[in-house]
């Protein structure tokens, strides 16, 4: 059953007393590993996408399970359970959920919470981990392959993360992260369809593995960088997020972004439930089945009052 967010405090809404350090800019220094991994991860994901005809359906069909229990990792888990609390899960989902985290590989769920609550609290700023202010490409992968702004660091610093340290399955997850992201990103995806059906590993490698990897990160980088930048604003006009509907398909629900970054706290990130939001729909299912409670809702008042206080004029019930 809903909860509504008005009983909650929020602790990672947008700092609007953040000022930027005057001075010059810190120089922006490469980080050389990660571009060259970039480089080869991407190459090797166009090699998989050419040997796409040629693979067998059932190849195709657990290389797009992978692609969702991957995105369900970040979309379900990272962001909307451990990053923002929107909603409670048993153990058994929170186990789920931490090695669906591994197989995207997105960093352990306890920095990207800490990076994500960073970005909400000073949202296109220099604390920002990928501001849009500085462009599509940076804050679609640029900012991975530049060390951090000094500003990020120093804010992620200070913000309270008792939570993520006092649970068990995510620092679990962040002892032994490499080891998991291995076996789960990479040889489950690949070994599955070579014992199972037997497909070539070299298939498994390229498609299930690196183009799966490659659609899921490229599809959790449209939020910070296509949904920071086009759409509209119908909950806050004063901000850059936008609602983006192609982000929300390729997200799996994440490009409701406007309304989210109005309301964080709220566990389906949009205001139309289930639409283009599978995974609002899978933890509906999980709350069906008594693996996940208590999700905070906006109410319809509080939407409202919101769209006519600073909306763009383009909200529509449905």
């Amino acid at each position: 059953m809903p909860v509504d967010i008005k009983l909650y405090s929020v602790d990672d809404v947008f700092d609007d007393s953040y000022k930027a350090k005057e001075g010059p800019k810190p120089p922006m220094r490469l980080v050389w590993r990660n571009v060259i991994l970039m480089i080869l991860l991407h190459s090797g994901a166009l090699y998989g996408l050419m040997l796409v005809p040629s693979t067998s359906a059932l190849t195709l069909a657990w290389t797009a399970l992978c692609f969702l229990l991957s995105a369900l990792g970040i979309t379900a888990g990272a962001h909307r359970l451990w990053s923002h609390k929107s909603y409670k899960a048993s153990t058994p989902l929170r186990v789920f959920l931490a090695l669906a985290n591994s197989m995207a590989f997105q960093n352990d769920i306890y920095e990207w919470a800490r990076d994500h609550r960073v970005h909400h609290k000073y949202s296109e700023t220099d604390a920002d981990p990928h501001n849009a202010v500085r462009g599509f490409f940076f804050a679609h992968i640029g900012w991975l392959l530049v060390r951090k702004h000094p500003e990020v660091i120093e804010k992620g610093q200070k913000l309270e993360l008792s939570d993520l340290k006092a649970d068990k399955i995510v620092m679990f997850q962040r002892k032994y992260y490499k080891l998991s992201v291995v076996l789960l990103c990479f040889l489950v995806p690949m070994l599955v369809p070579w014992y199972f059906w037997g497909e070539s590993l070299w298939v498994g490698y390229f498609i299930p593995g690196l183009l799966r990897y490659a659609l899921v990160l490229n599809a959790t980088w449209l939020v910070n960088s296509a949904a920071h930048m086009w759409g509209n604003r119908p909950y806050d006009k004063n901000i850059n997020p936008s609602e983006n509907r192609f982000v929300a398909f390729s997200a799996i629900g994440e490009g409701f972004h406007n309304y989210h970054h109005t309301f964080p706290f709220d566990y389906a990130t949009s205001e139309f439930g289930l639409k283009l939001n599978i995974t609002t729909a899978f933890i509906d299912l999980m709350c069906y089945l008594g693996l996940a409670k208590d999700c905070k809702r906006v109410s319809r008042e509080v939407i409202l009052s919101r769209v006519q206080r600073t909306g763009d004029g383009s909200h529509k019930t449905r």
